[in-house]
């Protein structure tokens, strides 16, 4: 997949809508939550949003994935080279055609690809972070990019009516709170995944708050459910809170067209803290996921607040 053609003929490659599909299909199987934010954006940003999931998802998987590994700092060299051949407008297989298409739509500059390509390269020789600013780099690399990558896509609206008191300029561009929602959702997955990351022998916490709680990363290998890990995921969890408070203030600043769908995306996955709450903080024997129903009972609120805030 990742060898980049030489001299060899190009194959025919899928047809953009048959592309798009393809997107669609690994969003919608991988992502759920995620995915159904997306159907509540207009076709076109839905689509580009589906083709820069899907560059995402792979990247991931270079050292997540099945194959992970065979991954190599050269393998990742090889991506960047085929990323390289993306912006230029020659894709190299059928996932590449609507990313292509998507970049000739919006004006999405590389420097957040090549950084998400910096974060999986974290991952090849690090499993454990000693503070949370080495946390938050990591956070920005593989998940705040996603925000930057998105926001051109979203769009800002700059007409937006303000009152006499408000005195921001019109050019205010929410790039920080993007940032932000893509941390927040990170540092949500870490969380979430607790119990699968330790029996890969990771640990995403920071080793100084573990600490902090006197829990140690044997504990954390045991499962151990205490009174210190109890607390240790209280602040963990106001942590990324912390960042989703900070994400909504930019949703107002986005296209109308992608409130909606944004303020869907934030709260639904910040259900998930909800539920990792109401499973007494037990990530090692259980995964915290969003019944489908409380999604669904979810958008009237998200719509609403798309509406007065």
């Amino acid at each position: 997949m990742l060898q980049l053609p030489k001299s060899q003929p190009m194959r025919n490659l899928a047809s953009r809508s048959k592309s798009y599909e393809l997107c669609r299909q690994i969003t919608a199987k991988y992502s759920k939550t995620f995915y159904l934010g997306t159907l509540l954006m207009p076709e076109a940003k839905r689509r580009a949003i589906w083709a820069i999931y899907v560059w995402c998802r792979r990247t991931d998987e270079l050292v997540d994935g099945p194959q992970a590994a065979l991954t190599t700092p050269e393998t990742l060299d090889q991506w960047e080279e085929h990323l390289e051949s993306i912006f230029a407008g020659h894709p190299i297989d059928d996932y590449d055609v609507a990313l292509v298409d998507t970049l000739e739509r919006f004006p999405i500059d590389i420097q957040p690809f090549r950084d998400m390509i910096a974060g999986q390269q974290m991952d090849l020789y690090r499993s454990r972070y000693e503070t949370f600013d080495e946390l938050n780099l990591y956070c920005y690399r593989v998940a705040g990019t996603v925000g930057l990558m998105s926001s051109a896509v979203l769009g800002v609206d700059n007409s937006t009516s303000k009152a006499p008191w408000d005195q921001q300029t019109n050019s205010y561009n929410p790039v920080g709170e993007a940032i932000a929602l893509g941390i927040a959702n990170q540092l949500t997955n870490i969380l979430r995944d607790i119990g699968e990351d330790a029996r890969r022998g990771r640990i995403y916490i920071p080793l100084e708050d573990l600490q902090r709680f006197n829990y140690t990363e044997d504990d954390l290998f045991k499962g151990v459910v205490d009174d210190r890990w109890q607390e240790l995921m209280r602040f963990q969890i106001q942590r990324a809170r912390d960042y989703y408070t900070k994400a909504e203030r930019g949703i107002r600043a986005l296209s109308r067209d992608a409130r909606w769908p944004v303020w869907s995306a934030l709260m639904l996955y910040q259900k998930i803290l909800n539920v990792i709450e109401h499973n007494h903080y037990d990530v090692f024997s259980q995964r915290a996921y969003v019944p489908k129903l409380r999604k669904m009972l979810s958008l009237p609120i998200a719509w609403l607040r798309a509406q007065v805030l």
